[in-house]
């Protein structure tokens, strides 16, 4: 059985990859700048010798290693470049000479950026794959330049790459203050389900998914998000009262949040779109706005068991 390559093994989607991937019986090796119980082995990906070394015996890559949004605070613009672009490349070019079968990277929504912000008075943003990205920051710049070196070594060299901009699934607190002053987080986090959060397990999924996929279809870009109750016809009255438009999508919410004392965004200015993941990759979400309406109900918790089993990990410091 060739070997799984999972990148980014200390963080919290590699540490998910990492342990459904063992728990499944497959032969994963995690790697990672941070030792960890599912790192075998401690370097960066920015070091071609050292991906070099890991891609022995590599079947196919799952990269997850990444500098995040909240990186930018304590990371200087060199240091996105050196891991997400030269990192990305050194992967690719090296996973092209091993002969592996395939290669997930995860993208992210951010990536869309200024395009995900309507003008005063527009309609909340339908996001898809159509959209064409505006980057905001260096974290959006080098998740775009690496999604589109994916997919020039996909053309050059025939490696099936699949792109998965996910959104979020962290459990750390907002990294906005004026949210977190406004919600608590499991309220925010709630929100979030209707337009641009996705459960972990979910997360984990697309991305085995994708690895199935991405044989057939060669390239793709694919937004991973939780299925959205909101409509396209809703558009126009989402940014205004996103509560009455909930009331009519998800009947019955209004209580429970009260017996919480949680509160609704009072508008939404965009809304991430998962049709094209699920028709393309066969992937089947199984948590949206409902299911954790009823996590909350029957638990007191808006977290599956593997968020539970993972826990918080925060972001690495400068190194």
């Amino acid at each position: 059985m060739d070997t799984l390559l999972v990148t980014g093994s200390a963080g919290h989607l590699g540490e998910a990859l990492m342990l459904t991937l063992r728990e499944q019986g497959r032969d994963a090796r995690g790697i990672d700048i941070v030792a960890s119980p599912f790192t075998d082995a401690v370097g960066t990906i920015a070091d071609r010798d050292f991906v070099r070394a890991q891609m022995r015996g590599v079947g196919a890559v799952l990269h997850a290693a990444t500098l995040h949004k909240p990186h930018v605070a304590t990371h200087d613009r060199q240091a996105f470049v050196d891991t997400n672009v030269t990192g990305t490349l050194n992967l690719l070019e090296e996973a092209v000479a091993a002969g592996a079968g395939a290669f997930v990277f995860t993208s992210t929504t951010s990536t869309f950026g200024r395009a995900m912000a309507p003008k005063p008075g527009a309609p909340a943003v339908w996001v898809t794959e159509a959209l064409r990205p505006v980057p905001k920051n260096i974290y959006g710049v080098t998740k775009v330049a690496a999604e589109d070196l994916c997919q020039i070594v996909h053309q050059d060299h025939g490696l099936p790459c699949i792109v998965l901009r996910t959104s979020r699934f962290f459990p750390e607190d907002d990294d906005e203050p004026a949210a977190r002053a406004e919600r608590s987080t499991p309220n925010l986090q709630a929100n979030e389900f209707l337009h641009r959060r996705v459960d972990i397990e979910d997360v984990v999924d697309a991305h085995l998914c994708a690895l199935r996929a991405a044989p057939r279809l060669g390239f793709g870009r694919y937004v991973v998000s939780a299925t959205t109750p909101f409509r396209h016809e809703d558009l126009a009255e989402l940014p205004r009262d996103a509560g009455a438009v909930l009331d009519r999508r998800v009947p019955g919410w209004r209580a429970l949040y009260g017996r919480h004392g949680w509160t609704m965004n009072e508008g939404i200015e965009r809304v991430y779109v998962n049709d094209a993941a699920r028709a393309a990759l066969g992937w089947q979400p199984r948590v949206d706005f409902a299911a954790v309406l009823e996590r909350l109900r029957s638990t007191g918790d808006i977290r599956g068991a593997l968020a539970r089993r993972i826990g918080i990990k925060g972001y690495h410091p400068r190194r």
